[in-house]
C-alpha cells in the first residue's frame, strides 16, 4: 500500500474532529485503552524483537520489554487527574478562566534508538490532549513503530474512539517525513541536530530535542562502588541507546584510582594507549562523523572490530579523555557502551571544562552529579546551560522518568534555546496544549511607586 500523506492527513482531521469537544471521562478512557495494550507483556516482547531486529541489532531486546511498560505506565502515571479538557482552571479573585485546547494533527518523527517507546510517550500525550497523530518512522526501523500503532489503533477500537487518531507512514522516507511535517499542523521530532534544521525547514510549529552527552561528575563524598554500580548499569542499559547514557565520568582525583577500581569491578575494561588510538580510527573513520554501525551495540562485538580481547563479563569500554572539544572525539557523544574518563582537583574548574565538552557536543541535554554537597549541585545547576542535573542516580534511571524520580517520563528531552529547541522540558502532554484565557472585570488595582519603586528610591533617590 502507498502512504498517501494528504490522506492519512485528511482522516487524521477527520478522527480529531469527532474527539475535539470529548469530555475528560471519555478521553482518559480512551487514554487508559491504549496505555494497556501497549504495556501488555506480549505486545511488548513483539515491538522489542521487531525494534532490535529491523535495526540490525541495535539495543537490546530485555531491556525494551522492560523500557516499554516503564516508559507507558511512567507517562499514565504523570497524567493521572490531570485536566486536558475544557475548563482547566479558573482564578475568581482575578476573574480567570483558562480553557484547554487541542492542536490537531501532529506530526511525530521517531528515532531507530526507539522506534517503540517514543511511540507509545508521544501517542499517550497525544491522546491525553485530543491531538491525532501520523508517525513518521526512522527507516531503519518502520515495522516497529508501526506496529506499535497498531496495537493502538486496536485499543481505540475497543471502546469506540477513532483508530485514526493514530497513524503510520509504512514505507518512510526523509522526502515523505518533509511532506508529513509541512502538511500537519504541528511536529514533535526525537533526533539530532541535523533533524531539527529539517523539521524547522518544514515551516510549522514544532518541538525538537537535541543530541545527548552526559558528563557524570563523581566526587570524594559518595560511596564508590555504590556509584559505580549505579553507572554501569545505566550505561549498559539497552547497549547505551538512549541519549540520557552516560558518555564520560569525571572523578576526583583523590579517589580517582578507586573509582576506577570499582567501575572494573562492576564490568569496565580501560584501554590501553593504542587500543584507543584503534578504536577512534574505528568510531571516526573520517574524523569527523561517528560510525553508525556501532550505535547501541554491545562491548563484545566493538571489541572485536578493532581487536581488542576484553575480559569475561565486560559490559562497558573506557578510554581516558585527552582534551574537551574536537581535537578529542571521545569527548563527544558515543551512543555505545564507550566511556570516556577525566579527572579533576578543583570542582568548580571540572564544572568550566563540563561546559567545553557540552559546547563541543551535547548543549542544553544534561548532566549527572555523584555527592553528598548541596552547594555542588547548586553550583552545577546555575553555571551550566543544561534541562536537567541528575544527582545521585544512574543517569538513564531518572532522566527521562523514573520509579525513583520526581522528572515527568518522556522519551523525548527538550534542550531550550541551547540545542535550537522551543523548550528545555521533558516534553509530555503539557506541551500539545493550547489555551484559552476568558478574562471578566475585577476590581481595579494599580500599585503605587512606593510598591513599585520604594527599594531602588531609598537607595538611588529620584534623580
Amino acid at each position: 500500500m502507498k502512504d498517501n500523506i494528504d490522506e492519512m492527513y485528511a482522516r487524521a482531521r477527520k478522527a480529531f474532529q469527532e474527539v475535539e469537544f470529548w469530555p475528560q471521562e471519555k478521553v482518559d478512557e480512551m487514554v487508559a485503552a491504549a496505555g494497556w495494550e501497549w504495556q501488555k507483556e506480549e505486545n511488548r516482547k513483539t515491538l522489542a524483537r521487531l525494534a532490535v531486529e529491523e535495526s540490525r541489532g541495535i539495543g537490546v531486546y530485555e531491556d525494551k520489554v522492560a523500557k516499554i511498560r516503564t516508559k507507558v505506565c511512567g507517562t499514565l502515571r504523570d497524567q493521572l487527574g490531570a485536566k486536558t479538557c475544557g475548563l482547566v482552571k479558573e482564578d475568581k479573585a482575578k476573574g480567570i478562566k483558562i480553557y484547554a485546547k487541542p492542536m490537531g494533527v501532529i506530526a511525530d518523527v521517531v528515532p531507530c534508538t526507539n522506534p517503540e517507546s517514543t511511540v507509545c510517550c508521544v501517542g499517550l500525550s497525544l491522546l491525553k490532549t485530543r491531538n491525532a497523530m501520523i508517525v513518521s518512522p526512522h527507516p531503519r526501523t518502520p515495522k516497529s513503530s508501526w506496529q506499535t500503532v497498531e496495537f493502538g489503533r486496536k485499543a481505540l477500537r475497543k471502546v469506540g474512539a477513532p483508530e485514526d487518531l493514530l497513524q503510520c507512514i509504512q514505507q518512510p522516507s526523509h522526502e515523505m517525513t518533509r511532506d508529513l511535517m509541512s502538511r500537519c499542523d504541528f511536529a514533535v521530532a526525537t533526533g539530532g541536530a541535523a533533524l531539527v534544521r529539517v523539521v524547522y525547514e518544514a515551516g510549522k510549529p514544532s518541538h525538537t530535542v537535541g543530541a545527548g552527552n552526559v558528563v557524570s561528575i563523581i566526587d570524594n563524598t559518595v560511596d564508590l562502588r555504590d556509584t559505580a554500580a549505579k553507572i554501569v548499569k545505566s550505561k549498559a542499559a539497552n547497549n547505551s541507546a538512549s541519549c540520557s547514557s552516560e558518555n564520560a565520568v569525571a572523578i576526583e582525583e583523590c579517589v580517582y584510582d578507586e573509582m576506577l577500581a570499582a567501575l572494573q569491578a562492576e564490568g569496565c575494561y580501560l584501554c590501553s594507549t593504542e587500543e584507543r588510538e584503534r578504536l577512534r580510527e574505528y568510531y571516526w573513520p573520517d574524523g569527523k562523523h561517528l560510525n553508525r554501525e556501532v550505535v547501541a551495540k554491545p562491548a563484545s562485538f566493538i571489541a572485536e572490530k578493532v581487536g581488542i580481547e576484553l575480559p569475561q563479563g565486560t559490559r562497558v569500554i573506557m578510554v581516558i579523555g585527552i582534551k574537551p572539544g574536537p581535537e578529542d572525539q571521545f569527548s563527544g557523544e558515543k551512543i555505545s557502551p564507550v566511556l570516556t574518563v577525566w579527572k579533576w582537583q578543583e570542582f568548580s574548574e571540572m564544572v568550566e571544562r563540563v561546559k567545553e565538552i557540552l559546547k563541543f557536543s551535547g548543549a542544553g541535554h544534561s548532566v549527572s552529579l555523584h555527592t553528598k554537597l548541596e552547594e555542588r549541585q547548586n553550583e552545577l545547576a546555575l553555571k551550566i546551560n543544561v534541562g536537567r542535573v541528575i544527582c545521585n542516580m544512574g543517569h538513564t534511571a531518572g532522566n527521562s522518568g523514573g520509579w525513583g524520580s520526581g522528572i515527568p517520563t518522556t522519551d523525548s528531552l527538550g534542550c531550550g534555546s541551547w540545542a535550537g529547541n522551543m523548550t528545555s522540558d521533558n516534553i509530555d502532554w503539557r506541551h500539545f496544549l493550547n489555551h484559552t484565557w476568558v478574562s471578566t472585570p475585577i476590581p481595579e488595582s494599580i500599585p503605587t511607586d512606593e510598591e513599585l519603586f520604594g527599594e531602588y528610591l531609598k537607595k538611588w533617590g529620584p534623580g
